[in-house]
């Protein structure tokens, strides 16, 4: 029986506004212990900020990152899967767009996020990354 996306997906993902401040998204992202924030407008998803693209679409580009918004940093162009996709569908997305994680979209509105890692830990735990993504991070 094939899986779906949502048993495995992590529900209710850290949103933001895009005209919130990058130095507010790394804030979120170290309090809540994430990688990935969804940006969106209202109820819908309009990009994906991820800790590298802070570092690399914006701190480096200088400017104060309390006054730069998360708009400029994030990525619009998405791929997407719905709770109802076969898992089978979210791995090759990923394979076929090399990301590593994918918002779950219902109806155009943020619903979850799915991660290579949650792949990992679903298919083979006892793998490298298996093990890495479910280990609690140090800190």
């Amino acid at each position: 029986m094939a899986q779906h996306v949502r048993d495995i997906m992590t529900s209710d993902p850290a949103t933001v506004e895009p005209q919130t401040s990058v130095a507010e998204v790394a804030r979120i992202m170290r309090d809540e212990d994430l990688g990935v924030v969804l940006v969106t407008d209202g109820d819908d998803l309009r990009g994906v900020v991820t800790d590298r693209d802070l570092v690399v679409r914006s701190i480096s580009q200088g400017g104060d990152p309390e006054q730069t918004t998360v708009a400029a940093a994030c990525s619009d162009d998405l791929v997407t899967v719905g709770p109802d996709d076969d898992l089978d569908h979210a791995v090759e997305l990923m394979r076929e767009h090399s990301v590593r994680r994918i918002p779950v979209v219902d109806h155009g509105h943020p619903v979850g996020i799915v991660s290579l890692g949650d792949m990992a830990m679903e298919r083979d735990p006892d793998s490298a990354l298996g093990d890495i993504s479910a280990a609690r991070p140090n800190t």
